[in-house]
């Protein structure tokens, strides 16, 4: 290798260094900043981490006594519902919209207020999802006392369908 070629190949050592350098540092400012807007999302959000409850421990509680079983509530979009659900959830529309945060509540309305519910969407990640901050908003100022939200960081799919969690389809 002639002198030219030596200082073209250092020139393409360094120079690709320099990148990878550049990318992996993007990448750890970009993770920060993630980090930074999730941890202020979780200070504004209605819930507790005692008001939440992982997918499996939700799977043990349905499969117990009848009379111990909470109501699950999805609140996100129909297609969604229909394509895969929590067994035994009842489907009242995007708490987003008006029209869903209306059924949401009508649904809810003849309910003790003592009964154990859980909302859950799982269209997209939970620090983004539009529907659940409000849904779970709705039925504690109608004085539910016993309100959860189901832990779906990432979404439905990838939190309940592909942990191998028992789903029905359809209406």
């Amino acid at each position: 290798m002639n002198r030219f070629q030596a200082s073209k190949s250092r020139i393409l050592f360094f120079g690709c260094l320099l990148a990878t350098a550049g990318i992996v540092s993007r990448v750890a400012v970009d993770a920060a900043a993630r980090g930074q807007s999730s941890e202020s999302s979780r200070a504004s959000d209605p819930w507790t981490p005692e008001q939440t409850v992982e997918p499996a421990a939700l799977v043990k509680e349905l499969a117990g006594p009848p009379a111990d079983r909470p109501k699950v509530v999805c609140v996100g979009f129909r297609t969604l519902y229909e394509g895969a659900h929590v067994p035994g959830a009842s489907f009242h529309g995007p708490a987003m919209k008006a029209e869903g945060l209306d059924d949401l509540k009508k649904w809810a309305q003849p309910l003790p207020r003592s009964a154990g519910i859980v909302i859950y969407c799982g269209c997209c990640p939970l620090t983004h999802c539009p529907n659940v901050r409000p849904a779970f908003t709705a039925l504690r100022q109608m004085g539910f006392t016993h309100v959860r939200l189901l832990l779906l960081p990432k979404d439905f799919a990838h939190d309940w369908v592909a942990a191998g969690y028992s789903v029905a389809k359809g209406k």
